[in-house]
């Protein structure tokens, strides 16, 4: 994971301070790239260690299309909590709980459940239905009967829906590209959190370019990596540099029982990760 570091470092040192949304501000370079090889090994960030349970749930919830974080709260998956939590909070019927609290009634209320968990139209709607068009199925039908077609595109990006996402796409558009047998994918990521979501963003995509290369019986090779603000957070900047002096260890495999399946019928217990190490976890606030 060395093209990680160096764009964590790259940043750290030559960015500009910049101001945003949240208040917390940020050391900004804009317009990056890295390419991760898979045939190297799995993309798991090893300077410290990265919940991989998470990343598997996530992606299996895009693909579902589903919109509302009770799947992934019922799954013991926390990283989408803040949003909802934040919006619950602007309501009137916020009677001052505490996000452990509004996560457990999400988890024990259906009905509140699918009011307050709900993101809006967020990724899982766009991939599977945007403005009625099944843009994940069409792709993965294109690869296997068109696969020099140049349109292998899935757009989170909807300016006509942004308005009502809590959180509009980060990650906002990918595109894949057959090559002989192999299977290649690019990430475009308009906003990138370098310590806390790009780590999660490479191994997520990256198992992605493995479930759909398996169904469409290519070779996953290449995840690129484009990045538009990329960024460090100013209260993460003590984490990022206890990162950096860390030695990366051996990239892990992954293993993924298709079986007589297509990406649509993955389950969690379908997908393992082989031998993976690495150094501690380093804790930090996600800003919302």
């Amino acid at each position: 994971m060395k093209e990680y570091l160096k764009v964590l470092k790259e940043v750290l040192e030559q960015g500009s301070m910049q101001v945003d949304r949240t208040g917390i501000g940020t050391i900004s370079k804009f317009g990056m790239q890295s390419r991760y090889d898979l045939r190297e090994g799995f993309p798991m960030v090893t300077t410290k260690k990265l919940f991989f349970k998470a990343v598997v749930h996530e992606i299996i919830w895009f693909i579902s299309g589903s919109t509302n974080i009770k799947y992934l709260v019922d799954n013991g998956v926390r990283i989408w909590n803040e949003w909802p939590y934040a919006n619950f909070k602007k309501s009137k019927e916020f009677k001052n709980e505490t996000i452990e609290q509004f996560v457990e009634k999400i988890k024990s209320d259906d009905a509140f459940a699918a009011i307050w968990g709900e993101l809006g139209p967020v990724y899982g709607k766009q991939w599977r239905n945007f403005g009625g068009v099944d843009q994940l199925k069409n792709v993965v039908n294109q690869i296997k009967t068109n696969p020099s077609s140049r349109r292998l595109i899935v757009s989170s990006w909807n300016p006509t829906e942004i308005e009502d996402m809590l959180l509009p796409p980060c990650h906002s558009l990918y595109q894949f590209k057959v090559d002989g047998n192999f299977l290649d994918l690019q990430l475009y990521q308009r906003s990138a959190d370098l310590f806390l979501g790009v780590p999660f963003n490479i191994a997520s995509y990256a198992l992605l370019l493995t479930m759909v290369a398996n169904e469409c019986k290519l070779t996953p090779r290449f995840f690129i990596h484009t990045l538009g603000d990329a960024h460090i957070y100013n209260n993460l900047v003590d984490q990022v540099k206890l990162q950096l002096t860390r030695k990366p260890m051996k990239l892990c495999e992954i293993s993924i029982n298709m079986t007589g399946k297509s990406i649509f019928d993955v389950k969690y217990e379908d997908v393992k990760l082989i031998d993976y190490i690495s150094h501690p976890a380093i804790k930090g606030e996600v800003a919302v």
